[in-house]
């Protein structure tokens, strides 16, 4: 009981807050290059086993924990499941659809308090879930990653649960929620090319972007706006301020430039 009594208390601490939400989509790399560059987030929510692997504030696991711990339809994901639920220290609140007593971390997502705030209940993936769950805290900005669903190399290949994710993205802006999805992932057309994002006019000989520019939506055409448009800078693993490390020593005036 106490310890519910201080999550309830921590919840409510998330207004205006910047919270990262990482699941297991190839874009989670994003959010590796985006932590081993510095960027800071509030708190870490992880999707099912991500807090097996780093440190998390929150879990939302909406399927039983007896998926993971009674046999292994979580196929590859089964084992560092059981690592996380059973082994892991400090895991903080796991919000799920029913308790288990070998997991006291676990407790009942907030469904009705969530649905009656949002006025929606459209869940048909656990990320959703997650994103409804930051709408009824507040939650400032929300970076979302490993979200994937459809992959550009591969357009025969979609993974359920991708619409409803985008409609409760709809739901957090319009509540004022910023989000953020991460370069690589597919979520919201994100890694589509700036000079395709609106369809139609894509075709057209001098078609017209759609990209941000400091912090506002930009709109208009390609050969007008390049001179404004800064090229989308990839996070790559961090390098040394001064100088490139060989062996043992800095060397001045050496980098990768």
């Amino acid at each position: 009981m106490v310890q519910k009594v201080f999550d309830r208390e921590k919840q409510m601490s998330l207004e205006g807050r910047k919270v990262a939400i990482v699941a297991l989509g190839s874009s989670f790399y994003d959010f590796v290059m985006s932590r081993m560059n510095s960027n800071e987030f509030d708190e870490i929510w992880g999707i099912n086993s991500v807090g097996g692997i780093f440190h998390v504030d929150r879990t939302f696991m909406m399927d039983p924990a007896a998926r993971f711990l009674d046999d292994d339809k979580a196929g590859t994901q089964t084992g560092i499941g059981r690592e996380f639920l059973l082994a892991t220290q400090n895991k903080g609140p796991i919000y799920s659809c029913c308790t288990d007593d070998r997991v006291p971390e676990i407790e009942h997502y907030p469904l009705e308090e969530v649905v009656t705030y949002t006025g929606y209940s459209y869940f048909n993936n656990t990320v959703a879930y997650a994103i409804a769950f930051a709408i009824w805290q507040k939650v400032g900005t929300l970076h979302l990653y490993g979200m994937d669903f459809s992959y550009k190399q591969n357009v025969h290949l979609a993974e359920a649960g991708r619409s409803c994710v985008e409609f409760w993205c709809a739901i957090a802006l319009s509540k004022g929620t910023k989000i953020e999805v991460a370069p690589k992932s597919g979520l919201l057309d994100t890694n589509v090319p700036i000079d395709e994002k609106l369809y139609g006019y894509h075709r057209l000989e001098d078609p017209l972007v759609q990209t941000v520019v400091n912090g506002d939506l930009f709109i208009g055409k390609k050969s007008e706006c390049e001179k404004l448009l800064k090229p989308q800078q990839e996070l790559t693993p961090p390098e040394p301020k001064d100088g490139v490390v060989i062996g043992r020593h800095d060397i001045k005036g050496v980098n990768y430039d």
